[in-house]
């Protein structure tokens, strides 16, 4: 089955029309954040430039959100370890379900921080708490709002704090949808674009090239689909660096749309062999995102190449810019060869669309609705049944 080619009232029928609109569209979104992105860069970088003068010692920069959105952190801190600002800033990625749970466990009161907080709507209680946690626990706080809608608690709060930057992303990226899509991918561009020291022109180009993959995703839908015909009923992800921490969000992306019919895993490429593998039964389809950096791609290829030949999954599916024939005999989702070959953090971007298309397809094949995944109403779009208990 295909569906990026499907009429509206055809997806419409299947409850999956807001679903595929919001991946396909993904494309069209990253040039706007893109653009957006220029039209503040001198804002943003003047913003960065006071904090700088103004701290002491190493400035701790928090990636923080929920779910989807605290994948936004594990995905880029990797890339940014290895391209930002290292001598300035120290990136880590910490769920605000985390921190909320257990403030003094993350957050350090003498440290200089810059909490950059990721949210699609703004309003869900875990986001809002951490931010006024935040404020109470650490001397020398700023913060980072990177929002999907102008409307948000965390974007109201963002828009009334001089010490508050608020980064907005296209419109169309505050998904209706039940899953996160062009959130996610508006989000990690934005904020890779803020802390990457790459030139303009390279990022230009990372973005140029992103948008082409992606919209390739659209075009080899049929090749997704050939995959998905297998007798499976477990998913396995996995990467190394970024596409480690990406391994997390495509996984949920199955689980989410599927309402867990399909059972899921992730992990790294060399984590994996160390018991984790015992997942994968003849019913398991393994995905592996294999990265550009020469070094790292060879560890991909070695898991992809020993699950192949162990014969125990279904089939093991290696997502690729760049694969030779002589790389891995198995299944691949390949992109054209053609293009310059981006860095893991932007290369999420395309691989994180084909792997949105893989839930997609999924939720469609087990009978369920991607649009509203939870028949039982139990897991909503925005989480509902939080008690936040006061914290002094």
């Amino acid at each position: 089955m295909q569906l990026f080619t499907k009429s509206k009232s055809e997806l419409k029928d299947l409850g999956a029309s807001i679903t595929t609109k919001e991946i396909q569209q993904q494309p069209e979104l990253w040039i706007e954040a893109w653009e957006a992105y220029q039209k503040q860069e001198e804002k943003i970088q003047s913003f960065l430039e006071k904090i700088k003068k103004e701290a002491t010692g190493k400035i701790r920069v928090v990636f923080t959100g929920a779910g989807t959105s605290a994948y936004v952190g594990d995905t880029i801190v990797p890339y940014l370890n290895q391209t930002g600002d290292s001598r300035t800033f120290l990136f880590e990625s910490i769920a605000t379900t985390d921190i909320v749970a257990s403030p003094k466990a993350y957050l350090h009161e003498e440290d200089w921080t810059i909490l950059v907080s990721f949210a699609r709507s703004g309003n869900s209680p875990e986001s809002i708490a951490t931010v006024d946690i935040a404020n109470k626990v650490v001397k020398n706080i700023r913060h980072i709002t990177i929002t999907c809608a102008a409307e948000g608690s965390l974007a109201k709060t963002a828009s009334q704090d001089a010490e508050n930057l608020l980064l907005l992303m296209p419109e169309r990226s505050n998904d209706q949808g039940f899953a996160m899509t062009g959130s996610f991918t508006c989000m990690s561009l934005t904020s890779l674009l803020v802390f990457d020291q790459s030139t303009a022109a390279d990022k230009e180009q990372f973005v140029t090239t992103a948008v082409k993959m992606g919209k390739e995703v659209v075009d080899q839908e049929e090749n997704l689909s050939t995959i998905l015909a297998a007798d499976f009923n477990r998913i396995v992800y996995l990467g190394s660096g970024s596409l480690a921490g990406l391994t997390r969000e495509a996984q949920l992306k199955v689980l989410e749309l599927t309402a867990g019919k399909i059972s899921t895993m992730f992990d790294s490429s060399m984590g994996f062999r160390h018991g984790p593998k015992s997942f994968v039964d003849e019913k398991t389809l393994v995905f592996v995102f294999v990265n550009n950096n020469p070094y790292t791609r060879q560890y991909d290829l070695d898991i992809l190449k020993e699950i192949h030949l162990d014969q125990i999954a279904n089939q093991t599916i290696a997502i690729a810019q760049s694969l030779e024939e002589t790389d891995f005999e198995g299944e691949a989702f390949r992109f054209d060869q053609n293009h310059a070959l981006l860095p893991e953090g932007y290369l999420a971007l395309p691989f994180i669309m084909a792997a949105q298309t893989v839930s997609l397809l999924s939720s469609v094949k087990v009978g369920n609705t991607p649009d509203t995944p939870s028949a039982s109403g139990t897991v909503n779009r925005v989480v509902k049944g939080v008690t936040i208990h006061p914290y002094e």
